[in-house]
């Protein structure tokens, strides 16, 4: 004799409740920040140019369709991962100054507090935009220059109104502040970048006479 046993509920018995449904868009941009985050890590440990598609997605663990749906294609995803991290590097850069009431040096090292502090916290996005991008593609090299023009005007706009130095010198401060970071990078020694605090604070500072 052959015993079934039911999978019914019992009279009476609650049914215990199902994992609730993740919406659509919510999986849709945790998948996309998956695979930007997976260029960032491949270009940082084995370089742009040796990473590839099926790299990217077996990393991020999405389907190659899934990328294509999201992306043009490999250099797509690394300029969005790029753009991704400068927005969020800048704002941080501009909350920091603008939380300093005090003097203009006060102002600088705060800001390049939240800079390098930002890199020495994620050493994957720090070779993605201050090596890689360099040399990845031209379009990623036009968005770094565009980059540093950005931190330049913010230097120029929070900059002593009194200094009377020409506009020029913001760009060699952010360049000298790009060139000093890129060789912490390059030799290996990114979670140290916050050492580097009071040396680029004296070297923004020198020009004003601060």
């Amino acid at each position: 004799m052959l015993l079934t046993v039911s999978t019914a509920p019992r009279a009476g018995a609650q049914e215990s409740p199902g994992r609730p449904e993740l919406p659509r868009q919510f999986i849709a941009v945790h998948k996309r920040r998956r695979i930007m985050d997976a260029i960032a890590k491949l270009s940082a440990e084995r370089g742009y140019e040796a990473t590839t598609i099926a790299d990217i997605v077996r990393s991020a663990g999405v389907a190659r369709k899934t990328l294509y749906d999201n992306f043009e294609g490999k250099e797509d995803v690394f300029l969005a991962a790029f753009d991704e991290a400068v927005a969020e590097l800048f704002g941080q850069v501009e909350a920091a100054c603008a939380a300093v009431e005090g003097s203009w040096p006060e102002r600088v090292e705060a800001a390049l507090e939240a800079f390098l502090r930002y890199f020495a916290e994620r050493p994957a996005a720090a070779k993605m935009c201050m090596i890689e991008a360099l040399a990845a593609t031209p379009a990623s090299s036009r968005h770094y220059e565009e980059t540093v023009e950005r931190f330049a005007a913010l230097v120029r706009e929070a900059g002593p109104d009194e200094s009377g130095i020409p506009d020029t010198t913001a760009e060699i401060l952010v360049g000298g502040v790009s060139w000093i970071v890129y060789q912490q990078i390059r030799r290996g020694e990114t979670e140290r970048c916050l050492d580097l605090l009071p040396e680029l604070t004296e070297f923004v500072c020198a020009p004003y006479g601060r």
